[in-house]
Order: C-alpha cells, then sequence, then structure tokens
C-alpha cells in the first residue's frame, strides 16, 4: 500500500470540517502529520468552548504537542482546509512545524498570502514551507455552503 499523500490528508481535515460544521462552527479542519501517521487532529469550536482561540490549526497544535510531549513540532506537516490567520501563521511558526498544506484561500483573512504573509516576515527564526489549493474547490464548497445556510 503506498503512503498516504497530501490529498490523503486533506480528506481526513475535510472530515473534521464537516464535523465543525455540524456542530454550528464555521467548518475548519486540521490534521497533523509526522512522518505518514496522524498525530493530533482539530475542527473549528470557538463558540463551544467559548474561546476566540479555538480554530481548527489551534486545537491540532495543542493536541500535537500533548502527543509529542513537546512544545516544538517539528518534522510535522500540518493540513488545513482553510488558508491560516495571523494568529494561527503565527503559532505554527511558533511550534516550529515544517510545513503547512492548506486548501482553500481566505481573501478576508489569510495570512499565506492572500491578505498578508506572516510566513515571509524577515527576522523570524523558523521558515515553514507553504502551500496552497490542495482539494480548494472542496474545502471551499463546505465553506460557502455553511454560510449560505446560515444566511437564509
Amino acid at each position: 500500500m503506498p503512503p498516504p499523500t497530501d490529498v490523503d490528508f486533506m480528506r481526513h481535515a475535510i472530515q473534521l470540517a464537516q464535523v465543525a460544521a455540524d456542530a454550528g462552527e464555521v467548518p475548519v479542519g486540521a490534521v497533523l502529520v509526522q512522518g505518514d501517521r496522524i498525530i493530533a487532529e482539530g475542527a473549528n469550536n470557538p463558540i463551544a468552548c467559548h474561546d476566540p482561540t479555538g480554530h481548527a490549526e489551534i486545537v491540532a497544535l495543542r493536541a500535537g504537542g500533548r502527543a509529542l510531549q513537546s512544545y516544538r513540532l517539528t518534522d510535522t506537516v500540518l493540513y488545513v482546509t482553510l488558508e491560516p490567520c495571523v494568529m494561527c501563521a503565527s503559532a505554527i511558526i511558533h511550534a516550529r512545524v515544517r510545513r503547512v498544506v492548506f486548501g482553500a484561500f481566505d481573501p478576508k483573512a489569510g495570512a499565506a498570502g492572500s491578505l498578508t504573509n506572516i510566513f515571509t516576515l524577515s527576522g523570524l527564526n523558523h521558515r515553514v514551507d507553504v502551500f496552497g489549493g490542495v482539494l480548494e474547490a472542496e474545502c471551499g464548497a463546505l465553506l460557502s455552503r455553511f454560510f449560505a445556510q446560515r444566511r437564509t
């Protein structure tokens, strides 16, 4: 059996995003991978947890820290269905994540190239490889459906 691909991990993140949507949260899911193995995952939950930092990425990073018993998540890849915001991008850098793969671009709040690019700020002591657009249409459609339902 071939090792899992970026698409495989993004499909898992999409499943988590659907869990968030079903709970009334903005549908964003995240999966943290080390090697070929998922070590942590997260779904948006700021409403349920009364926590403005309850973004899928933060939830996954916290779970990853517990799984690895370290705040440094070196040699990990974070898959997320939506381009990280400024808060999440900063946390990803501080956690020393090696690579971020995201689905949909976020022109209103994206901090990996859409609104700004936190990952390219000079002077930072860690660089993250960032790649966007994996299953972009599926990730974007999930968000579009969610917000369309909220408006009706």
